[in-house]
């Protein structure tokens, strides 16, 4: 409903109806319709953290390099077939007026962050932990702009910003 719709028109009502139960349900579970987008991004966040993982065993990533393309690929992915992924922007904690959204931006960083360190000596600190934020914000600009229409995504936006998030990611390796 959130890509039909948008956020901003969306009801606890309408929530209900789509999913066949009473209102009275819904509200048991969400007290509003802030929290009901609040457990779309929490659950999106967290298919897209498995989906990255998936993708890094089955590309045989043998780089950190590798590995961001494969978390690039999930993205996208997640764009074009997770209902609400691309609507919630659950990287902007302004359209729900949450931190918890903040929070889950800089967990799913400092998780990718961990992973890229573990498998391929990645490194940590603070500036690294700023670089997630900065990309992962950008990612979703950018990758939204390029899924505007799912049937015909804009590929060459999308290399676009492979390259500067790669190019961002080796002059922070650098300077460590």
């Amino acid at each position: 409903m959130i890509d039909e719709i948008g956020f901003e028109r969306l009801t606890t009502a309408m929530v209900a109806e789509r999913a066949g139960a009473s209102i009275g349900t819904v509200y048991r579970y969400f007290p509003d319709r802030i929290a009901v987008v609040e457990a779309l991004a929490i659950r999106s966040t967290q298919r897209l953290a498995e989906r990255f993982l998936s993708a890094l065993d089955e590309s045989g990533a043998g780089s950190w390099q590798e590995a961001c393309d494969a978390l690039v690929d999930a993205t996208v992915e997640m764009y074009r077939t997770e209902p609400g992924f691309r609507a919630i922007r659950f990287g902007d904690a302004a359209d729900t007026g949450s931190r918890d959204a903040e929070d889950r931006m800089a967990a799913l960083g400092a998780a990718v962050s961990q992973v890229l360190h573990d498998r391929f000596g990645f490194p940590a600190g603070e500036r690294v932990a700023r670089t997630w934020v900065v990309l992962a914000e950008s990612a979703h600009a950018v990758i939204a702009r390029a899924m505007r229409d799912r049937s015909a995504p804009d590929t060459a936006l999308i290399e676009e910003y492979r390259t500067m998030s790669r190019a961002h990611l080796e002059a922070v390796v650098a300077a460590s």
